[in-house]
C-alpha cells in the first residue's frame, strides 16, 4: 500500500511539474489568441472608412481601419483585446458613431493582417503606431481623442495614456495585470514565479493624468469584478465607473443601454463634448 500511495504522489509530482511547465513556456498562448482571417470589413455594414497603414517605431507594419464622422465631438482610438482581429469590431465601431464619435481601430502584430511578431513590448509599440496617425496623418488634436482599452488592451491603452496627452482614457472589463489574473485563474501554481508577461495596468494608472472611465461587469467570470473596483480605486480624478451585468465579452451588447448612458454621461459632464 505504501508503495502504491508513492507512486502516486510522484506521478502527481511530476504532473504538477509538467503542468507548470507548460503553463511557463507556451504561455503566450494563454495571453495571445489572434485571428488571421478578415471576416468582414466596415463596407459590409454602410460604414465609410479609410484603410489606415501604420508603422511602428521598430519598423513593423500594421493595419487599421479610421471610420471618421462628420461634426464628431471627438475620436476613439480603440486597443482591442486578445482574441480576434479588427473584423470582429464593427459593433464597436457603431457604438461610437451612435455617440458622436470617430474611431480607428488597429490590429496589433500578429493580428489580422499586420506583421510581426508578437510582444508585450510589441503591442505598446503598436498603440504608439495608431497615436501617431490620429495626431500626425489625421491631424486631430490630442484633446479630441480617448483611448479605449478592453480587456488585454487595457494596459495597452493605460500604457499609452501614460505617455501622451489624450482627453480620457476608458479601461473596459479589464485586469490589474497579467500575474495577478493568472493567480485568480491557475491558483494552484506560482503564477507570479511564472509569468513572462507583466501587462501592469494598476501601475501605469498611478501615472495617467486625464480622467478616467472604468467599466466592468459583476457577472464577469474571467476578469473579476473586483479588478475593476481596484483600477477605479486608484484612478485620479476625475473619474467614473459604470457597472454592467453580462459576460465579459457579451455585456458590452447585453447591457448596452448601461454602456452607452456612462459613456454619454463621462463625455458630456465630464470632458464636455
Amino acid at each position: 500500500m505504501g508503495r502504491i500511495v508513492f507512486a502516486i504522489a510522484v506521478l502527481a509530482a511530476v504532473g504538477y511539474v509538467l503542468a507548470a511547465a507548460g503553463l511557463y513556456f507556451f504561455q503566450e498562448k494563454f495571453v495571445y489568441k489572434p485571428s488571421a482571417r478578415i471576416a468582414v470589413t466596415p463596407a459590409s455594414v454602410g460604414m465609410r472608412y479609410e484603410e489606415a497603414a501604420l508603422v511602428a517605431s521598430d519598423g513593423v507594419r500594421l493595419t487599421g481601419w479610421y471610420l471618421p464622422l462628420a461634426d464628431a465631438r471627438g475620436t476613439v482610438l480603440f486597443c482591442h483585446g486578445n482574441g480576434g482581429n479588427i473584423s470582429h469590431l464593427l459593433s464597436v465601431a457603431e457604438d461610437a458613431h451612435r455617440l458622436g464619435l470617430g474611431i480607428l481601430l488597429f490590429d496589433y502584430r500578429g493580428y489580422g493582417q499586420s506583421e510581426g511578431t508578437l510582444s508585450e513590448e510589441g503591442t505598446y509599440r503598436d498603440a504608439e503606431a495608431a497615436w501617431n496617425y490620429l495626431v500626425q496623418e489625421a491631424g486631430l488634436a490630442p484633446d479630441r481623442i480617448a483611448i479605449i482599452g478592453r480587456s488585454l488592451g487595457g494596459p495597452i491603452a493605460a500604457r499609452l495614456a501614460r505617455d501622451e496627452t489624450p482627453a480620457a482614457l476608458f479601461l473596459e472589463a479589464t485586469f490589474t495585470s497579467i500575474p495577478e489574473l493568472g493567480q485568480e485563474l491557475y491558483p494552484i501554481f506560482p503564477v507570479g514565479l511564472l509569468a513572462r508577461y507583466e501587462y501592469p495596468t494598476l501601475e501605469y494608472l498611478k501615472q495617467v493624468q486625464c480622467p478616467v472611465l472604468v467599466t466592468h461587469s459583476r457577472d464577469d467570470r474571467l476578469i473579476a469584478f473586483a479588478h475593476g473596483q481596484r483600477l477605479y480605486e486608484v484612478a485620479g480624478q476625475p473619474k467614473a465607473f459604470t457597472e454592467l451585468r453580462g459576460g465579459h465579452s457579451s455585456a458590452f451588447s447585453e447591457d448596452a443601454a448601461a454602456y452607452e448612458a456612462g459613456v454619454e454621461a463621462f463625455l458630456a459632464g465630464v470632458l464636455g463634448w
